[in-house]
């Protein structure tokens, strides 16, 4: 990636450039079979979509605080890259009622409520498809992603200094969050470009979002992001790391 990077967005963009058609995000839900596998370039779509509908019709601002209550999840990816592109700050496990924004999983849509502002429901399931019946008092993200532009332009620049992350209580800049996880980097094992990371730690602590995601951008890498991986047992992990062509992991 770029030297010049100074945020996630910028990571992306850069990785965008450099080789489109690669892997980036590979997505394992062991509770429930699904795998997806998204390029650069299709994760960039999702990423701008989202963005467009976080900026436009959800008006988010910069400076803007969004409450991610979302498990590790290739969505959850795109959203945090979203929130970055728009230069909005991603609080993630954040307290609702504290919230501009609240963006919701399936499990947490009863404490999501507390948020006063616009309320996103994802129903994370396969192909990311929609609810059967959109939650009172939400939107939901299948149904109103799909229309959203495929080119994102923030209204206002994204300013690399301004806070960008909150996760366990601590906050980061945008360009604190590429810093870490280049740092990151070489220990946990991503040493040169097209390194392969498979990642079971959950998205609530830094260390599960740099392995799960900034680390691997931050460094021309890819992810194959696990849930319920406790569930694949030890035979299953070995042939997992073999058939993705796993090169390094953090599943502990």
């Amino acid at each position: 990636m770029n030297a010049t990077d100074r945020t996630p967005a910028d990571l992306l963009r850069s990785a965008l450039a450099a080789d489109p058609a690669r892997p980036l995000v590979t997505f394992y839900d062991d509770a429930t079979g699904e795998r997806v596998e998204l390029s650069v370039a299709t994760f960039a779509n999702w990423v701008a979509k989202t963005a467009n509908l976080l900026q436009g019709d959800l008006a988010a601002e910069p400076g803007d605080r969004v409450a991610l209550l979302l498990p590790a999840h290739w969505q959850t990816a795109v959203w945090l890259l979203a929130c970055s592109s728009v230069g909005v700050l991603a609080d993630v496990g954040g307290d609702p009622a504290a919230a501009d924004l609240v963006v919701s999983g399936p499990d947490t849509l009863d404490a999501a409520r507390a948020c006063p502002g616009e309320r996103v429901a994802l129903a994370l399931r396969p192909l990311g498809g929609r609810f059967p019946q959109t939650p009172d008092g939400f939107v939901d993200y299948a149904v109103e992603v799909p229309s959203q532009g495929d080119r994102f332009q923030p209204y206002a620049p994204v300013a690399p200094d301004e806070p960008a992350l909150i996760v366990a209580g601590a906050e980061y800049t945008a360009a604190e969050v590429v810093e870490r996880a280049r740092e990151d980097a070489l220990p946990l094992g991503l040493t040169e470009p097209g390194a392969r990371l498979l990642s079971g730690l959950p998205y609530d602590t830094w260390a599960g979002l740099s392995a799960g995601l900034y680390a691997p951008l931050a460094v021309g890498g890819s992810v194959v992001l696990c849930r319920h991986l406790e569930r694949l047992g030890g035979e299953g992990l070995a042939r997992r790391i073999e058939s993705e062509k796993v090169t390094t992991t953090a599943v502990s």
